[in-house]
């Protein structure tokens, strides 16, 4: 020990680097094969190893630490509108891009599971940096939506799909690669879209159809540096859907003013903004005054992602508790030998693993939409994912630091992972439709018809697999033809969320995951925070399987 050191530092863990996130995985590789039993895993196993990697992960540290900047002007006193990213950022753009996240599965043919295949890697990811997937989500999201334009389609569609990541600001057809953003909420309404006041006025019509043009403004508006957006204006005939370039195809830039950019408690790395419209030239998407359904198309596939980037959040979490935990000692032996620890984190990987399961079985939905059941199933799930594993990602995040004691609680130049994380977790639960907004919309689907069947077919492989999930699955009709009011919701979105989680592990999982989650979700045998479940459970076996090694 040097003469000028006052101690020396010991029982300090090493950083969770250069690991593989795909082979460390074993929920989710389990999940892929229950989901996509001839899906090859190699792609998943090269983006796991990248995104393990220390090199990736310091990207991912100064994308945080070094947030992007708006420039209004140029140093002449042009107008120019742009936000301006650390070379960080757009390495991880490239490399999510590069991966096949964003648009690339609408390219594939038909058959396979691309859509699962993209889901796995986007919560591998995840794990990595969550907040630049915003452009990345939507820019996978907007396919379906904009095919209510087949002209801008046609164009755009094979740099949507493109896995070359292209930032400048240029007309389109000079662009290797492009993404897309939406634009639909305002300062007066928020998610009440049908308050909008924006405005579109008919412009004429040319090879993209019917052209506006757009004044008004839009409150949340991310990732501003997309290459074009979906919006929402009211024209003559109502609320209308409309494809917004940043860049117009005579090569001038269209009038969209980014006024600031919003100051979150996390998503550092991605840049939310709130702009204006200025006369702005834009084209009809989709039936005029049927915009709300149109860009909800849109809304749908991003409420997905919030799921899947949960569940990767989640995942992350738990291997940075668990690897912890391994190397520090306390009160002589280490903290993952501790009897109240390993309850905490057997229970941290139940829920781990429960959101992987629904989160994966709702991506194999979008890969088989001509199939009925499929279809209902996606209908189905949608609201409950993004209500159930988004609303439990805060407080898992919160337990999970805890874990860590006060150095989960540091953020120390950005290299604090656990706080980061901890920050991220609200953002999905809020964007694209909060927890209120998808229970309701749980209610829509249970009254197509077609859902409650879906949901019985879903339950029904599960039978006799533990006697909590039988009675559970055996009271949800009931409760469902006794909806008669939206206060309870939330209630119905919880158990049938917590019912088809318990109906996957039983198919999915090995036996000690499986009496653990039923007999604590589902049989009531459990307290009302992480780390109570009851001491008949098999920890050893949980624990083992949830690993980061």
């Amino acid at each position: 020990m040097p003469e000028f050191a006052t101690h020396e530092v010991f029982n300090q863990p090493e950083p969770l680097v250069d690991i593989n996130l795909f082979e460390t995985n074993r929920a989710l590789q389990d999940a892929l094969r229950f989901n996509a039993p001839g899906l090859d895993p190699a792609p998943l196993r090269e983006l796991g190893a990248l995104a393990g990697s220390a090199g990736m992960q310091a990207h991912a540290r100064l994308a945080n630490v070094h947030t992007p900047e708006l420039r209004t002007h140029d140093r002449f006193g042009h107008r120019i509108d742009e936000v301006e990213f650390h070379p960080s950022y757009h390495a991880l753009m490239a490399a999510a891009v590069q991966a096949g996240l964003h648009g690339t599965p609408w390219a594939s043919p038909g058959g396979g599971a691309p859509h699962v295949l993209r889901a796995a890697g986007f919560m591998l990811f995840t794990e990595l940096e969550p907040s630049i997937l915003c452009p990345i989500s939507m820019t996978y999201a907007v396919t379906p939506a904009l095919r209510g334009n087949p002209a801008v389609s046609k164009e755009w569609a094979p740099k949507l799909t493109s896995r070359s990541y292209d930032p400048r600001l240029l007309p389109f057809t000079l662009k290797t690669g492009v993404t897309m953003g939406m634009g639909m909420t305002e300062k007066q309404g928020g998610s009440d879209v049908r308050s909008n006041t924006t405005r579109a006025v008919s412009d004429g019509a040319d090879d993209w159809g019917r052209r506006f043009r757009v004044t008004g403004h839009k409150w949340f508006f991310s990732a501003p540096m997309c290459d074009a957006f979906l919006v929402l204006a009211n024209t003559e005939a109502g609320l209308s859907c409309l494809f917004l370039p940043r860049v117009l195809p005579d090569g001038s830039r269209n009038a969209l003013r980014i006024q600031r950019l919003k100051d979150k408690l996390g998503n550092k790395a991605n840049a939310s903004s709130e702009v204006e419209f200025h006369d702005a030239a834009a084209w009809l998407v989709g039936e005029e005054g049927r915009g709300v359904p149109m860009i909800l198309q849109m809304g749908t596939m991003t409420r997905l992602d919030c799921a899947l980037g949960t569940s990767g959040l989640m995942r992350q979490a738990l291997a940075l508790a668990l690897h912890h935990t391994e190397q520090r000692v306390a009160f002589g032996k280490p903290l993952l030998e501790q009897p109240l620890m390993r309850n905490v984190l057997a229970d941290l990987a139940l829920e781990s693993e429960a959101a992987t399961a629904l989160a994966l079985r709702l991506a194999r939905g979008y890969d088989r939409r001509d199939d009925a059941h499929e279809a209902a199933v996606a209908r189905l799930l949608t609201p409950i994912s993004k209500f159930w594993i988004c609303k439990r990602g805060s407080a898992f995040g919160q337990e999970a630091m805890e874990c860590l004691g006060g150095n989960g609680y540091v953020e120390e130049n950005g290299e604090g992972v656990m706080a980061r994380i901890y920050r991220e977790m609200p953002v999905n639960s809020i964007w694209e439709g909060a927890g209120n907004i998808m229970a309701l919309d749980l209610l829509r689907a249970l009254r197509g018809g077609d859902a409650a069947a879906a949901l019985a077919h879903e339950l029904a492989p599960a039978k006799g697999a533990h006697p909590a999930l039988d009675r559970a699955a055996a009271q949800l009709p009931a409760r469902i033809e006794q909806m008669a009011t939206e206060v309870e919701a939330r209630r119905l979105a919880q158990e049938v969320a917590l019912a088809v989680q318990g109906a996957l592990l039983a198919q999915t999982a090995p036996p000690a995951v499986v009496d653990a989650f039923c007999a604590s979700r589902l049989g009531g045998d459990w307290g009302q925070a992480f780390g109570t479940l009851s001491a008949r459970t098999d920890f050893d076996a949980i624990l083992a399987r949830a690993l980061p090694h």
